[in-house]
């Protein structure tokens, strides 16, 4: 029997979880600080968190009745940003002296796809500064304190709640309150493999709670539509959560393929009509009465404008209240009808506090990518439920965390870790896999899972070429590869390996034939878990003419870049090569796990094994991949 694990120790674990809450926090606004007032522009815009030059375009109130403009950037336009739907942002101006002028109010991006973005602004005047000004105007990410205030606001509740069901969901996480379960039969599903099937009925028959852990290639998503679709001939409508937009976007298109109405809060991140067809806005602003809303928030405004004195501008107030009235009924007979067509709301985990969903309750939430967001970001959405099924693989990517104190004293512990943990009755792990020549994945199976992955039959043995080995390993020791230190938050480059990255690639696509190459649209990766690595690999594949006809088939990118993707050949550049055998954060072995498990038929590493193989890990990984080259 366990032990009976009082209230007053989860308390504690939780309010310890709220003090390194507030150590991350104070760490990320401080590095903003510093950022904000020492990086130059260049850099800025080299990292992606600041557009400049910009133009204002048009500005309007959109369909949500917020003021918005429209800015594009005119410069740098191949560098990856990561502005995103919801991002704060602040504007500002730069004089001759090359000092910056910030504008004093902040406001949130709205939409954004390669070079033009709508930003909401908080009011008129906001919009007025922006156009008077005769400078040359820039826009840049703002430090995010929305989520924060929301996982602290969620930590506060949990922590206080009693006798509700908030509380007793605290008590089934994290002590040791049994989960229940419903009893009822088996359903079989003949188009899952066993493991799947065992998945989705777990998820069906938990009261409390479920865990569908997924490694690479098993088929996680295709088992979480399933498990909703099933979960929705017991109930009207689910929500659907997850850490990032990427993340909510494709859940959501699966479930759209499969014919279940969606409503997205919130703006996707990849934009294309079909996700954009199922967002709230659209869907609001495609409503038979929007038009005339729309007509009566323009009178509004127009009487307004019109500030008179005495007894007409006491006739003005009473125009403004009684049409205020009348928008707000038309907002809510808009909001039913949107709400009572869908079956399932997707956003993210902070979207789940947007104001349009106040006071909305479900019988099931699903948390999908749920090893990759923090614990008080997990309550936000949970305060909404009755019962919980997260998703997701903690062998995988961990959640962001900036400060390392926080990380250390378990900041990075997620929620589904701690139900795995706690509860390991509730998780399914699924164990057959789709994606991997069988020698790609055996590797990660025995380090990560036990060796309980297999793969399925008809991925077992695929390759591009015949006789060619599915995993090499290219040893730079000796060939003059030397790592240099770029930047606090770049990292590391190594541009002989980069150099020698693309050479490989090169005599790869020679090998297979550029006319079977392009007519097969065989993909490729090229992964460093350096930003510096990837920018400098970038630069090397645009000005080499051979890649041209190729470019469209070639993705460069960090680890979290690759997160949820696969390609037929991956290239890993690990950039590490010194005497010491320091390797910094490639000691996150789940970032190399996911890196590894991206190729489908070829994989090929390159880096200095006289480094690498002082750890463990490595050490392990390159005896293997030099067993599977020698039988």
């Amino acid at each position: 029997m366990n032990q009976h694990i009082p209230l007053s120790n989860i308390i504690n674990k939780l309010q310890r979880k709220e003090l390194l809450l507030k150590l991350e926090y104070d760490y990320e606004k401080e590095t903003f600080r510093q950022q904000t007032e020492a990086m130059g522009i260049e850099r800025k815009v080299k990292r992606g968190m600041c557009w400049y030059p910009i133009s204002a375009g048009r500005s309007y109130y959109n369909s949500l009745n917020q003021l918005v403009v429209e800015v594009e950037r005119q410069e740098d336009k191949d560098i990856e940003h990561v502005f995103e739907f919801g991002r704060p942002v602040c504007f500002f101006t730069q004089n001759a002296s090359g000092q910056l002028h910030y504008f004093n109010f902040t406001a949130t991006v709205n939409y954004v796809n390669e070079d033009r973005m709508v930003i909401v602004l908080p009011s008129a005047d906001a919009l007025l500064s922006i156009q008077a000004t005769e400078r040359q105007l820039g826009v840049q990410l703002y430090f995010d304190e929305t989520s924060y205030r929301l996982m602290f606001e969620a930590l506060g509740q949990v922590l206080k709640a009693k006798g509700n069901r908030l509380a007793e969901l605290r008590e089934i996480f994290h002590g040791n309150q049994k989960a229940e379960t419903f009893s009822f039969c088996f359903t079989r599903f003949p188009w899952l493999n066993n493991t799947q099937e065992e998945a989705v009925n777990k998820v069906m028959h938990a009261k409390d709670v479920a865990i569908v852990h997924g490694p690479p290639g098993t088929g996680k998503t295709t088992t979480l539509v399933e498990a909703i679709y099933e979960t929705l001939h017991r109930e009207n409508q689910v929500m659907v959560c997850a850490q990032s937009n990427m993340a909510v976007d494709w859940i959501s298109e699966k479930l759209v393929d499969r014919g279940v109405p969606v409503l997205r809060i919130g703006n996707p991140t990849r934009v294309n009509d079909k996700m954009l067809a199922f967002t709230y806005e659209r869907r609001f602003e495609s409503h038979p009465d929007y038009p005339q809303l729309w007509s009566i928030r323009k009178a509004i405004r127009e009487l307004y404008g019109r500030s008179r004195k005495g007894a007409e501008r006491e006739n003005i107030r009473q125009k403004i209240n009684s049409l205020k009235d009348r928008a707000t009924e038309l907002e809510i007979r808009i909001n039913e009808a949107l709400f009572g067509e869908a079956r399932v709301i997707a956003c993210t985990l902070v979207s789940s506090a947007n104001r349009i969903l106040t006071g909305r309750k479900f019988s099931t939430l699903f948390i999908d990518e749920a090893a990759q967001a923090l614990e008080p970001a997990c309550w936000i959405a949970i305060r909404k439920a009755d019962r919980v099924i997260l998703a997701g693989d903690y062998c995988q990517l961990p959640p962001t965390i900036k400060c390392m104190e926080a990380a250390r004293g378990g900041l990075d512990r997620t929620l589904m870790q701690e139900i795995a943990d706690n509860k390991p009755d509730t998780v399914s792990l699924l164990k057959v896999q789709y994606r991997m020549n069988d020698e790609i994945m055996r590797f990660s199976s025995e380090w990560f899972y036990q060796g309980e992955l297999k793969s399925a039959p008809e991925v077992k043995y695929r390759s591009i070429l015949d006789y060619d080995t599915p995993i090499e390993w290219i040893n730079t020791e000796g060939m003059e590869c030397n790592e240099e230190f770029v930047g606090e938050s770049f990292g590391r480059i190594n541009k002989e390996e980069a150099a020698l990255s693309i050479s490989q690639l090169t005599n790869y696509i020679n090998k297979i034939g550029k006319d079977r190459f392009l007519e097969e649209r065989i993909d490729v990766g090229l992964i460093s878990p350096y930003k510096a690595q990837v920018q400098y690999l970038r630069q090397l594949i645009k000005r080499d003419a051979f890649f041209k006809p190729y470019r469209h088939l070639i993705t460069i990118n960090t680890v979290d870049g690759f997160q949820g993707q696969e390609r037929d050949v991956i290239l890993i550049s690990l950039v590490r090569a010194n005497e010491e055998g320091q390797i910094g954060f490639l000691n996150d072995l789940r970032r190399m796990n996911v890196a590894i498990t991206r190729a489908r038929m070829k994989l090929i590493i390159l880096g200095d094994a006289s480094t690498l193989t002082k750890h463990p890990f490595y050490k392990k990984l390159y005896e293997y991949i030099y067993s599977l080259q020698t039988h």
